[in-house]
């Protein structure tokens, strides 16, 4: 397996994966939400990234999107973590550990003093790797609906 950049010809296998990933969090996906988060990625004035990992046979396998934030009380910019996917018949195969690891080069050159992420309580599959690459902090998330 290898770890790289998302590429303009990977669009139709990342468009697979991220339905499995909204059909994962029970997500409505569509042509008009994938042309938008397409578009954030390749957008130079976007800081939002994508990370992918390939077979290795070249098949895209798996993902990340992660964007970077201010942190006010730090004075400093740090890394958020949007979206993890793997493939199912993929996983346990080392490569979540392989994004996490381009994720923390990343992170350290852009000077990122840490890189923050939510999950569902429910996701306890990932919630067991994340254990080990990471701790969790001592905050609750809240949503407040606009509409």
């Amino acid at each position: 397996m290898k770890v790289g950049e998302l590429i303009q010809s990977d669009k139709e296998e990342w468009s697979r994966l991220y339905h499995g990933y909204a059909e994962f969090y029970e997500m409505e996906m569509n042509q008009d939400i994938l042309d938008t988060v397409w578009s954030w990625i390749f957008n130079p004035d976007n800081k939002f990234f994508a990370i992918v990992v390939r077979s290795n046979e070249n098949e895209l396998i798996g993902f990340m999107h992660f964007r970077e934030m201010p942190s006010p009380l730090r004075g400093k910019l740090v890394g958020f973590l949007d979206d993890l996917f793997v493939d199912p018949i993929f996983r346990g195969s080392g490569a979540v550990q392989l994004l996490f690891k381009e994720l923390k080069f990343v992170a350290a050159k852009k000077n990122w003093p840490y890189v923050r992420w939510i999950t569902a309580t429910n996701n306890s599959r990932a919630r067991k790797v994340y254990d080990k690459l990471s701790e969790p902090i001592d905050f609750v998330t809240y949503q407040m609906p606009i509409n």
